[in-house]
């Protein structure tokens, strides 16, 4: 991938889809001050560039628990046996592909990985330490914080404004 340069519209148009990616272009458009073929030329060089992986709706956690009858997230802190870059490599390409993985951080110091994991109850959450946790041989120690409420979510990554 080739290296992009940004300007302050494109910041400003980054900041806009990280606040509200359902915007249509011709709103995105007014809201900047562009025309609506400007505005999707950037937003396709963007995407093009990587900056812009992917869009997605963001549920609701809580509210979707309510609904469901059940919801279970946890922070879990991982540490390893054997911290060479491989073991690391493999256990996280491992831990990656599991879909109640939500998110995955190599840290230091202290733990090896914190992972936030979303599962439907405390049985499931019990298959996922055994899958990815108890049957590796590698992984020494596992913490896990159960949440009990959610009061922030916004992942806004930070972008200059003028």
């Amino acid at each position: 991938m080739e290296e992009i340069s940004l300007d302050q519209l494109d910041f400003r148009l980054l900041d806009a889809l990280q606040r509200d990616a359902a915007r249509s272009n011709q709103d995105l458009a007014a809201a900047l001050g562009i025309s609506a073929a400007t505005c999707l030329r950037r937003i396709r060089r963007l995407k093009a560039s990587g900056l812009i992986e992917h869009q997605m709706a963001v549920l609701g956690s809580d509210r979707l628990a309510r609904v469901l009858g059940h919801g279970l997230s946890a922070v879990v802190e991982i540490t390893l046996e054997q911290q060479g870059d491989e073991h690391a490599r493999a256990f996280e390409a491992k831990v990656v592909a599991d879909d109640a993985v939500q998110q995955c951080y190599r840290v230091s110091p202290g733990p090896d990985f914190v992972l936030i994991v979303r599962v439907s109850d405390m049985p499931a959450y019990a298959a996922l330490a055994q899958r990815l946790f108890t049957g590796d041989a590698n992984v020494r120690n596992v913490k896990a914080f159960f949440s009990m409420h959610r009061a922030k979510f916004r992942p806004l990554e930070p972008l200059p404004m003028d």
